[in-house]
């Protein structure tokens, strides 16, 4: 039995992020006082009193985005709300009753699941009432909290473990993926197309438009009966074109991945040129000593006119630092030497998980000073 889902849903800002954010305990999604800033669906493991659920965030329903992924969005959000077991129905005390409020609650009243009606933003009791006028959408259960002034968070807890459908703790759903891979890279070099590939849907928003992906994205999959997590991030822009909080933030979500990841994917795009961006993320790999592999995406579009032989040059002409580093050509788009890479990060993996001796590690030393003598300076 797969592992209980509870999605979050509701019109654009209305704190549904935020939710997110807070019953996880950590800031996963990003937050802005803007609507459409969340597209993909984020999820992540939520354990409360011994029962497991998996806590799943979605983006404004009714939001035009402005970036016309609108149907993609609301791809995702029908996604989720189809999956899910429970779902909270996120409205804002503040704002009050809008129009599109009654029209998300239209849409959920097709929908047989348990549903709670969450009136957000209700900072003290002496608003308590502001969301009295929630009770016209006809949704018998009705909680108001507040993530600003942390109200009602363990009733809201309460309540979602109360309608969870009966689940085996024990179940592997639960159990920590065997391996983490961060895939990262500048903009539009098949990051999420390649995840996609990798769970056989359409997990993560691909498009043509620059900086579509926005958070991290956390996504399960399993090969050859062992569970993997594949880490969606968002793709960086040179320091100097980082404008907004969104491209600020992506940048800090790509590092943290590449913290959290137990292998490290650095995608190009076989038809551009290398990029100062590219060489500032494998500087940044590098320093925080992960395993790493360069991976070459879209080769389709050159097979049989550029030998594989060139780009390595290419690639150890301007990473001479990271000669270590094997180097992968595939076709995220087909699944074309998917595999193989994958079984590559497994065997890097392991390789980091090895402990050398230090007997040992003091004749390696031994050796490469014999080899090549360190020069000696005069005072």
């Amino acid at each position: 039995m797969a592992i209980p889902r509870v999605a979050i849903v509701g019109r654009p800002n209305v704190g549904k992020s935020s939710i997110f954010n807070w019953l996880d305990g950590r800031r996963l999604a990003i937050v802005e006082d803007f609507a459409g800033v969340t597209r993909d669906r984020l999820a992540t493991l939520i354990e409360h009193e011994g029962r497991h659920f998996e806590l799943v965030d979605t983006g404004g329903i009714g939001i035009e985005d402005v970036d016309n992924l609108t149907d993609q969005v609301e791809l995702q959000i029908l996604t989720a709300i189809e999956e899910a077991d429970v779902l909270l129905f996120v409205v804002d005390s503040r704002s009050g009753l809008v129009p599109l409020d009654s029209e998300v609650a239209d849409r959920l009243r097709k929908v047989n699941k348990p549903i709670l009606l969450v009136a957000n933003k209700t900072d003290s009791q002496s608003q308590d009432s502001n969301a009295d006028e929630f009770h016209r959408l006809g949704y018998g259960d009705l909680m108001r909290v507040s993530v600003l002034q942390n109200r009602y968070k363990s009733d809201l807890l309460a309540w979602i473990i109360e309608h969870l459908p009966e689940f085996d703790a024990s179940a592997e759903e639960i159990e920590p993926p065997t391996m983490k891979v961060a895939i990262v890279g500048r903009r539009n070099v098949g990051k999420s197309t390649f995840v996609n590939t990798l769970v056989h849907e359409e997990r993560c928003i691909v498009s043509e438009v620059p900086g579509t992906t926005r958070d991290s994205v956390d996504v399960m999959f399993e090969l050859d009966a062992h569970k993997f997590m594949a880490i969606d991030t968002p793709g960086l822009r040179r320091s100097k074109s980082v404008k907004t909080n969104i491209d600020w933030y992506g940048t800090h979500r790509a590092q943290r991945s590449i913290r959290r990841a137990d292998v490290v994917l650095l995608f190009f795009d076989c038809t551009e040129q290398m990029s100062k961006v590219d060489k500032q993320l494998a500087h940044y790999i590098h320093d925080e000593f992960k395993p790493c592999i360069f991976v070459i995406n879209k080769w389709d579009k050159l097979t049989g006119q550029i030998p594989t032989e060139r780009w390595v040059e290419y690639i150890r002409e301007h990473f001479p630092t990271m000669a270590y580093c094997p180097i992968a050509f595939i076709t995220g788009q087909t699944g074309k030497n998917v595999k193989t890479l994958l079984n590559h990060a497994q065997m890097l993996f392991k390789q980091s998980k090895e402990r050398i001796s230090t007997s040992v590690l003091n004749k390696l030393v031994q050796a490469a000073l014999e080899r090549h003598e360190p020069p000696l300076y005069q005072l």
